[in-house]
């Protein structure tokens, strides 16, 4: 299958290692494209909950595909997160195109980019660290009893139906958490002159343009590989949300040619295309071919 070339890919809190993880979509998806950049941005690897009991070999072949990518020449970027801080020491290190980071920027078409995990506009995990590992765990049980809750809708032949969503969208708390950490981002982005925020934490994927007074920028969040299953994709000066659900495996852009062509060529290509679906229809019809002059 040929895979679909994307300048720069976003997936967060995947948490490989806990039984929310959905790896094998995870690992479909990464075989379909051909990224030149890979950021990784945050909770890739759940050490919080990490036991030797559960890493099962879908997980392995994760970190087996991202390793893999990065030694056929994808730069790849783990940004840490909260659920792997552990691997903070190491910041700044780097192994062939592998590296940890704790924030990137990019410019991407002339425009600033800034990437990072978003716990640090976190006040549970910052200031009790316990009770934010507390309510990972509540977390990871909601998942499993939900995956059960699927199962038997799946079986009953009804849609599948999220816990989690439900919870957040009807706690008043939960909402205004969310709407706090987009306006956080979103400010200090605006004051330090970016273009697009890109940060992951919170499990909801999103795109949106804030204005505010003091500026614009386009506030990104990559989701996650629990709930959602989505990643952000960067081309053609454009973002997309990319939802496993609904995208599955279909490409970026309708054709990589067109990426090579001017106006004048493109409108070209569409002219003769509707010429020639019009002298299909027309021999459908018996009717005579149309006339296309002398040259």
């Amino acid at each position: 299958m040929k895979k679909r070339k994307i300048e720069v890919v976003v997936i967060s809190d995947v948490h490989l290692g806990t039984y929310g993880c959905h790896a094998d979509e995870l690992v479909a998806y990464l075989n379909s494209i051909q990224p030149k950049k890979l950021i990784l941005n945050g909770d890739i690897i759940d050490i919080w909950q990490f036991t030797k009991r559960y890493f099962p070999l879908s997980h392995m072949k994760v970190l087996r595909t991202i390793i893999s990518m990065a030694s056929k020449g994808t730069e790849v970027f783990y940004i840490t997160g909260n659920h792997d801080e552990i691997l903070r020491k190491f910041s700044g290190t780097s192994m062939g195109n592998l590296y940890v980071l704790d924030q990137l920027t990019l410019t991407l078409d002339e425009k600033k980019a800034w990437f990072f995990h978003g716990d640090i506009f976190d006040a549970s995990i910052k200031n009790a660290k316990w009770l934010a590992k507390l309510g990972g765990y509540g977390y990871d049980f909601l998942i499993v009893m939900n995956k059960w809750i699927n199962w038997c809708l799946n079986k009953l032949g009804k849609e599948r139906y999220s816990l989690s969503k439900k919870i957040k969208n009807s706690v008043k708390s939960a909402l205004k958490h969310i709407s706090n950490f987009e306006k956080s981002a979103v400010d200090i982005a605006i004051e330090n002159d970016y273009d697009y925020v890109v940060c992951g934490h919170i499990h909801q994927p999103k795109k949106e343009i804030i204005i505010t007074k003091k500026g614009r920028c386009t506030y990104l969040n990559s989701g996650d590989w629990v709930e959602n299953l989505t990643a952000l994709e960067y081309s053609f000066k454009r973002w997309k949300i990319y939802r496993y659900s609904q995208d599955k495996l279909l490409p970026f852009f309708v054709d990589e040619e067109l990426k090579g062509m001017d106006i004048n060529e493109l409108v070209a290509s569409i002219t003769t295309k509707k010429e020639r679906e019009k002298e299909s229809e027309n021999k459908k019809e018996g009717k005579a071919p149309l006339n296309k002059g002398f040259f």
